[in-house]
C-alpha cells in the first residue's frame, strides 16, 4: 500500500510555486487514490495533469498498483480550508452550524481560527411597527461548523 505521508510530500512539492492547494487526499485500502486541489486562481486541466504526472514519476505501478485521479475540488463541494473562507470573501454561502442552524449570508472575513459572516434578517426595531430587514454579523469557529457550502446563482 503506497504510504499517504509520502504521498502528500510529493503533491505539495509538485504545488510549490503554484497558487494551488491539497484540499483533500483519500487513499483506499485498494490503493485507490483521489487528490482534490483549489487554488486561488483558476485550475486548469494542465495543472492537474503536472500533479498526477509528479505522482506518477514518485510511486512506480510496477511496484505498486494503484488508481490515480487528481481534480480540481469543485465549487459545489463545502468549504474545508481556512484559505478555501479566504478565497471566498465577498461571496454568499449557506452555513449549517453545529447546534444545526441553516443560515445564508456573505463571507465578511476570515482566518485561521473562524469566519465572519454577514446576513439580512428580519427585526423588530425599538420605535418601528413592523419588522424590517437589517443586516447583521456573527462570527463563528471552523470547528463549530458542519458545512459551509458557496450559492450559486444563475
Amino acid at each position: 500500500m503506497i504510504d499517504r505521508t509520502e504521498l502528500e510530500k510529493v503533491i505539495n512539492e509538485a504545488l510549490e510555486g503554484t497558487k494551488m492547494y491539497l484540499v483533500t487526499l483519500n487513499v483506499s485500502k485498494d490503493n485507490i487514490i483521489d487528490v482534490a486541489l483549489d487554488s486561488d486562481e483558476d485550475i486548469t486541466i494542465d495543472d492537474c495533469v503536472a500533479v498526477n504526472d509528479a505522482v506518477l514519476n514518485a510511486f512506480d505501478r510496477d511496484d505498486e498498483d494503484y488508481e490515480l485521479t487528481v481534480g480540481s475540488y469543485g465549487i459545489t463541494s463545502p468549504l474545508v480550508l481556512p484559505r478555501q473562507y479566504r478565497k471566498n470573501i465577498g461571496y454568499e454561502v449557506e452555513v449549517l452550524t453545529g447546534d444545526g442552524r441553516k443560515l445564508k449570508g456573505v463571507i465578511a472575513d476570515a482566518d485561521d481560527e473562524g469566519f465572519t459572516l454577514t446576513m439580512t434578517v428580519k427585526k423588530k426595531l425599538e420605535g418601528k411597527k413592523r419588522p424590517e430587514m437589517v443586516e447583521e454579523q456573527e462570527h463563528f469557529n471552523y470547528n463549530d461548523i458542519k458545512q459551509t457550502k458557496n450559492i450559486i446563482k444563475m
